[in-house]
């Protein structure tokens, strides 16, 4: 997907939900409007109550409408995980809102049950526009909740959870104060308490939604993860091959988006190339479970499981950035001796080079207690780059060459000999084609002993440099 496709789905996301929360803005403040003149007229409590609930939703939709309109912004210098937080801070707030409403509401119920009993004026108008609200509210609440799941918003889920709850409420109060008006007509006393009791129903709703709310919210503001997401993220990235082990695992979410920090051991065999993948398909992973999730991943280099003497040798080499080759290991009455090839810079000093080298002896016995010797061969890494004078073409020299390689039966071929000189020096390079299937120690060897033929018949060659190739790759036999 292209920056630009991202950012035109962004920008539509952001109009949808100020669209959606405005909407609900509309909605919640025509339908207050119409309950509150209705109880007043009529003296309903439970008109009043839902009055008071719709008030509420009117006052969390206007947060919401605010809060998505700020959660939308970019990232900046005080916020460098942006603006999210504000949509869970929103919800938070509407939960004390309701909270409060919940308490008045149950205050006037017992008040008029068993102190101050109030005569409602009974009408049809009451219970149309309980019907109306109760056609609005449904309609508001599956509109806000698919937008809510569709962008991961928060606020939007609050405000959908609000206009859900007015539909119980308003059936509530509808039933209250049917049975109310029924009570009047049939001159039975309790029934008559129906509309208060209808209140402390509603009240008791709204309590209810106002903790399934604040649980969500406060869990979203103390960066509360869910268990089952956790380990699923966790799954995820444990099974990406390379990675030995998760160290760190910490996520948080921030309105609709979700920050993850990890700290992953990887093998300290790996290149910096290799554990960039690696992080790329670790990052990958933690996306599969939390999409568009801002990944952050620190690696630390292990030792694996499956690390042979070499690896090891080779792993002391690369914390102290030396070259290092020809490593061999023998064993000499069970002790071990560890014979190795390391490149210096071509001007240091040697009392320089031996005592950084001894360094890194030291560090392979204590890497390797079984490694009672190490020995050190110190080459001088060239820092410059070598210019050929010449490239001759010497037919007695290439002569030579393919003399030596004639008595080595595994060579089938010899080709693209360079001879060229560097001041005084020859240097001679070839390519040499073996069979597919040998071996690559035996490889080696057979190089070598070519190398030693050739030195022997010309010992004025100072380098030789033998490129074997396999003979399915051969274009010049």
């Amino acid at each position: 997907m292209t920056h630009a496709t991202t950012a035109a789905i962004t920008s539509r996301g952001r109009v949808e939900k100020r669209t959606v929360a405005m909407v609900s803005v509309l909605a919640a403040s025509a339908m207050t409007l119409l309950k509150l003149i209705t109880g007043l007229l009529t003296g309903s409590l439970g008109m009043l109550s839902d009055a008071a609930h719709s008030g509420i939703d009117l006052a969390g939709a206007g947060l919401t409408f605010l809060s998505v309109r700020v959660s939308d912004k970019p990232a900046d210098e005080n916020h460098p995980y942006g603006h999210g937080k504000i949509e869970n801070v929103s919800a938070f707030v509407e939960t004390f809102l309701m909270l409060a409403s919940s308490i008045w509401i149950t205050y006037e119920a017992v008040v008029r049950i068993f102190f101050h009993p109030v005569v409602i004026r009974y009408s049809f108008w009451p219970l149309l526009v309980l019907a109306l609200s109760i056609a609005v509210d449904l309609w508001r609440s599956r509109q806000l909740m698919a937008v809510a799941n569709k962008y991961g918003s928060q606020a939007l889920e609050a405000d959908a959870l609000h206009f859900a709850s007015d539909i119980w409420s308003t059936i509530a109060v509808f039933v209250g104060l049917s049975a109310s008006w029924l009570g009047a007509y049939l001159h039975v006393t309790w029934l008559r308490l129906a509309d208060a009791f209808a209140a402390i129903a509603v009240s008791l709703m709204i309590l209810y939604f106002s903790w399934k709310l604040a649980y969500r919210t406060v869990a979203a503001l103390v960066d509360t993860v869910p268990i089952e997401t956790r380990r699923r993220v966790l799954n995820e990235v444990r099974h990406t091959d390379g990675v030995l082990s998760v160290d760190q695992a910490r996520m948080r979410r921030s309105g609709n988006s979700y920050f993850a920090d990890f700290t992953l051991s990887l093998s300290r065999q790996l290149t910096f190339q290799r554990t960039e993948e690696l992080v790329k398909e670790a990052t990958v992973a933690v996306q599969r479970v939390l999409p568009d999730a801002d990944v952050v991943i620190h690696t630390v280099p292990r030792p694996a499981i499956a690390e042979s003497i070499f690896d090891k040798v080779r792993a002391v080499a690369a914390r102290n950035n030396v070259v290092l080759h020809d490593v061999s290991v023998q064993s000499f009455d069970g002790k071990l001796r560890v014979e190795q090839h390391i490149e210096v810079a071509e001007k240091m000093t040697l009392h320089d080079a031996h005592t950084f080298v001894r360094r890194i002896e030291e560090e392979i016995r204590e890497e390797l207690p079984q490694v009672e010797a190490v020995l050190t061969h110190i080459e001088s890494e060239p820092a410059t780059i070598e210019q050929p004078s010449t490239i001759v073409r010497d037919r007695s020299i290439e002569k030579h060459l393919r003399h030596a390689a004639s008595h080595l039966p595994g060579i089938i071929d010899i080709h693209e000999v360079v001879v060229g000189r560097i001041g005084e020096k020859i240097q001679v390079s070839c390519h040499c084609t073996l069979p597919d299937a040998m071996e690559m120690q035996r490889v080696h060897e057979v190089i070598t002993e070519l190398e030693d033929r050739f030195k022997m018949e010309c010992p004025e060659v100072y380098r030789v440099l033998i490129h074997p190739e396999p003979a399915t790759d051969n274009h010049h036999h």
